[in-house]
């Protein structure tokens, strides 16, 4: 019995092994999906089916960074224990899942699974299957951020947080030693301190008005500030604002390996010191 691509693509979503199984099981079952479901469950292939339906808790983040090409990457690989996340055949899956990722530049998850894994003549998705079968636990690539131009990345914690910065520089500058070492101190910065924004631009107008809300709300509860002027009351929402702005802004931080600096004086004194223009665009933080 003959079979077209179609019954290779329907057998595959019945079963979720990979595309290449299929056709064998298909070439093996003279066409038939049903022989070919039974052929893939004596293999032992279709068991993947089952544990895909196990929730993937826990994970890694993996960082990839191509310094000539000036491509970063990070991406999480979630598995349903600790134990496989730790597993350095796991965590060398999900770097070179990374790597497919600047290589390819996937636009989502699905087009990543569709692509062939970097070292591999498979796709990603047939890679993962056959991780899930090895392994024996559901695993799941949950999503990435790919960014070009100079970057820092950091992963702490065997994989446990991920972070990627973004920076706007010469080529000349982002080569030297001093930009690196700035680039990891601010990714750990992020790791540690998880700021929600970059700077107070990058805060919605909303957001803002609601927190001094809070404040404002806060201070009439307050039996001292009831006779206070209200251009005193405005002056003390402003100080409370600015030192809100210090905990959840990034550059506003106090820089932790040195506190009399914020992050923003942190990076150009570094500036400084190579003879350059850097200045940090963006980042992402994956937990």
């Amino acid at each position: 019995m003959s079979f077209t691509a179609k019954d290779v693509q329907a057998l595959r979503e019945r079963t979720g092994v990979g595309m290449m199984d299929c056709k064998n099981a298909l070439v093996a079952s003279d066409g038939d999906i049903d022989k070919a479901i039974e052929y893939l469950r004596e293999k032992g292939l279709a068991a993947a089916t089952k544990k895909a339906g196990r929730i993937a808790a826990e994970g890694v983040v993996a960082a990839f960074y191509n310094e000539d090409g000036k491509v970063a990457v990070l991406v999480e690989v979630n598995s349903e224990t600790d134990f496989v996340a730790k597993n350095a055949e796991f965590q060398a899956f999900a770097l070179s899942i990374a790597e497919t990722v600047a290589a390819v530049n996937p636009a989502d998850v699905e087009a990543l699974n569709n692509a062939i894994l970097v070292g591999s003549d498979r796709t990603v998705l047939e890679n993962l299957q056959d991780k899930i079968l090895s392994i024996g636990e559901n695993l799941k690539i949950r999503r990435f951020v790919r960014a070009e131009g100079p970057s820092a990345i950091y992963v702490h914690g065997g994989g446990t947080v991920g972070v990627l910065v973004g920076f706007e520089t010469d080529d000349a500058t982002a080569s030297t030693e001093a930009f690196k070492t700035m680039g990891k101190d601010v990714a750990m910065q992020i790791a540690a301190m998880s700021p929600q924004y970059l700077d107070s631009a990058s805060i919605p107008a909303d957001v803002l008005e609601y927190e001094k809300g809070i404040v404002a709300a806060q201070l009439r509860e307050d039996p001292k500030m009831a006779n206070k002027p209200q251009q005193v009351l405005d002056g003390i929402i402003a100080g409370k604002i600015q030192k809100l702005l210090k905990e959840i802004c990034l550059v506003e931080q106090q820089f932790v390996k040195n506190n009399e600096l914020s992050v923003a004086q942190y990076i150009d004194s570094v500036a400084k010191e190579i003879g350059s223009d850097i200045k940090i665009v963006g980042y992402t933080r994956f937990a």
